[in-house]
């Protein structure tokens, strides 16, 4: 068995309450919990807790919230906590190399990529936008950079042809807190071997945008089907269609129907909604238009099938 830890956790959402659980069930001792101020959410903007916060009340940890580490008072309360390691998962604030250096043994990171690809905000969704054949996690130690430190371990997992980004979220949740937990083992026995990162190939995933989400038929089937499972749950892939903006939540890619223009209802039944892209035939199977739920699209066209008359077209 290895040697407990004093560990402070620094994270905000549901992901990070995953790692946090994990932590919990271990041999090593969470003292306290930074996380994100209440911020309102729902329809009546109530102040609400982060899903760590929750975590942290309901096992009695003291938890901290503060705005931002720039006051000698919030880098002093982390200094008197005496943390052996602080683990950072999704926390959502910019930690100062003051801080960083504070616990310790540093600050470690939990980030949703396999390092140096996909540096940044939105590394699952870009994983699947770019068409990889994997991704993971990586555990690193964190410097002042976006996400350039030494990798500690790194875990994979495959993207399958049907993965959305809610699908891939879900596994790393999976994979992220096995992987900390055996890193912290080799950390608190000393059995660690930073390795560093090679800067030329490092990219960025840049943060998603509704503007993105927006389809453009000139590009080709299969990178907007990568696109739409990039972009659910969020910011859904949408187009528009009789003056009005249809989601689509689920299509597939097959072979071109003769040399349309992209952007061209080629057939519309209840086996999909056929449209002409740059290179091959997008099929959409599942639409949602405004005011209802997602539907497939035989349902959809039972009660709107002029929006989608065959040679029309799409912007």
């Amino acid at each position: 068995m290895s040697q407990s830890l004093r560990i402070v956790f620094a994270g905000t959402p549901d992901f990070a309450a995953r790692h946090l659980a994990a932590l919990l069930s271990s041999e090593h001792d969470v003292i306290a919990v930074y996380t994100q101020p209440d911020r309102p959410a729902g329809r009546g903007k109530k102040l609400t807790a982060s899903p760590v916060k929750n975590i942290a009340l309901e096992h009695d940890i003291p938890v901290y919230q503060p705005e931002n580490f720039k006051s000698d008072e919030a880098k002093q309360q982390l200094a008197d906590l005496n943390a052996d390691i602080m683990i950072v998962v999704a926390y959502g604030l910019l930690l100062p190399e003051g801080v960083l250096n504070t616990p310790r043994l540093g600050c470690i990171n939990v980030h949703g990529s396999i390092l140096p690809r996909w540096r940044g905000a939105a590394p699952i969704q870009r994983s699947i936008w770019a068409g990889d054949a994997e991704t993971g996690v990586t555990i690193m130690q964190m410097d002042v950079g976006l996400d350039t430190g030494d990798m500690l371990e790194t875990a994979t997992t495959p993207i399958e042809s049907d993965d959305t980004s809610a699908s891939m979220y879900e596994k790393l949740a999976e994979l992220g807190p096995k992987a900390l937990i055996h890193c912290l083992g080799n950390i608190a026995e000393g059995n660690i071997e930073p390795v560093k990162q090679d800067d030329e190939l490092a990219n960025y995933a840049k943060k998603l945008s509704k503007e993105e989400a927006k389809i453009d038929w000139n590009s080709e089937a299969a990178f907007i089907e990568r696109c739409i499972r990039a972009f659910t749950p969020w910011p859904v892939s949408y187009f528009s269609a009789a003056d009005n903006n249809i989601k689509v939540w689920k299509a597939r890619v097959e072979p071109a129907q003769g040399d349309q223009q992209p952007g061209t209802i080629l057939q519309a039944d209840k086996t999909g909604i056929y449209i002409a892209a740059a290179k091959d035939t997008l099929v959409l199977e599942q639409i949602q238009v405004p005011g209802k739920k997602a539907m497939s699209v035989q349902d959809v066209l039972n009660a709107r099938r002029d929006w989608f008359e065959v040679g029309s077209q799409l912007s």
